[in-house]
């Protein structure tokens, strides 16, 4: 794919155009990604205290026993939203490694082999989960393997 940028002083806002013949897998992941509009999110620190959390003060969402968990730097917090409800609206940092796990790849601090063609998944904060194999593929495009 060819890129171009032209800088402008009369676009204040960005405005882009993609020029193809037809829509591709390629040409529709990045539709999807200048889209998304990475958002504050609300959670529940407690029963009684709801916090506002930024995209990058996320680590990692899990659920757990049904509950969506998300893991800040030394802190969990409980959000109503689903899985994917949260995956759209984090942005392109965050991955999805498994059925019921995001990770926000800009927190990633190691890689193991895991069991059975897995990856163990270690973050900076402490949180540790294995990449499933059926996001394997997907990840380990991103790794550029």
């Amino acid at each position: 794919m060819k890129v171009s940028i032209e800088l402008l002083p009369e676009y204040r806002i960005p405005y882009a155009v993609i020029y193809a013949d037809k829509i591709t897998d390629e040409i529709q992941k990045i539709m999807e990604s200048f889209s998304r509009q990475e958002t504050p999110i609300t959670a529940l620190q407690n029963e009684d205290n709801l916090v506002v959390l930024q995209p990058e003060e996320i680590y990692m969402v899990r659920v757990e026993a049904g509950d969506t968990i998300l893991f800040g730097k030394c802190s969990k917090y409980r959000s109503r939203k689903r899985l994917y409800e949260l995956e759209k609206q984090l942005g392109n940092q965050f991955m999805q490694i498994s059925k019921s796990t995001l990770v926000n790849l800009s927190y990633l601090e190691s890689i193991e082999a895991g069991f059975n063609g897995t990856l163990l998944l270690k973050l900076k904060n402490g949180c540790k989960d294995y990449v499933s194999r059926k996001y394997l593929p997907e990840f380990k495009k991103y790794l550029g393997l």
